[in-house]
């Protein structure tokens, strides 16, 4: 059995139209089970078209892209949305909480979308709440009676309830200042320790260097694909 949760093979995504625009080109890398990976790049290096793919919102043009042990890139849109739901979380930077739902219906959500019963997706909710140290006086607010920052740990703690085995989080700390956004990637480098396998999507370099590997994009392109060693001490933000 591989050791690999990634396998993308010459991946290629082209966007047709009056003028064709090639998104991503002959792409090739491998991500191994536990890794914590950062993609990077400006805008219109491909790197949302990558993480889009990477998270089975999208299909490649021509290459594979193998998850999990299988090719699943000519999948039709039934099966990738099954993969969604049972193995991979996501983690955005607008935070995408249900603005009339609590804390706990919020981070229930996947669980409807793979129809477990209420009571089992309770339980699983407010597990996933506990471990992450949200306090439970919280758990009933609403999203517009959070900061930002405990938006985002809502955010997590709903990637996490089902379990995947794919942590995606795009520009993650996009919304929220430095000091905020060190404890969100904090909580990355825990899940990390923990054995999950994520990747992280960012333009800023240092919030990339948090990670222990960075593949940058140029043009659709991997320019630069290497591992970083990490101090004892968290690299600040602000540094």
């Amino acid at each position: 059995m591989s050791n690999y949760l990634i396998e993308v093979k010459n991946l290629t995504k082209i966007y047709p139209g009056m003028v064709e625009t090639v998104a991503l080109k002959n792409i090739n890398f491998k991500i191994h089970k536990g890794e914590f990976v950062s993609i990077i790049g400006p805008s219109g290096s491909g790197k949302s078209t990558l993480m889009h793919i990477l998270g089975c919102l999208d299909k490649p043009t021509s290459g594979e892209y193998w998850f999990d042990g299988e090719n699943i890139s000519q999948f039709s849109d039934d099966e990738l949305a099954e993969i969604r739901k049972k193995k991979i979380g996501f983690v955005f930077q607008q935070f995408n909480l249900l603005p009339r739902a609590n804390v706990l219906r919020n981070v229930m959500l996947p669980l409807v979308y793979a129809q477990v019963p209420l009571k089992e997706r309770e339980e699983l909710a407010k597990k996933v709440l506990e471990e992450s140290a949200f306090p439970k006086e919280f758990w009933y607010h609403l999203p517009n009676q959070l900061s930002g920052g405990m938006m985002q740990r809502v955010a997590i703690a709903r990637a996490l309830v089902n379990n995947p085995i794919l942590i995606l989080a795009d520009e993650p700390t996009g919304n929220l200042d430095s000091k905020t956004g060190e404890k969100v990637l904090e909580t990355f480098k825990k899940l990390h320790q923990q054995g999950r396998t994520i990747v992280l999507v960012t333009h800023e370099r240092y919030i990339a260097e948090q990670a222990e590997r960075i593949i940058a994009l140029k043009d659709g392109e991997i320019v630069e694909d290497k591992k970083i060693v990490q101090s004892k001490e968290f690299q600040k933000i602000s540094e």
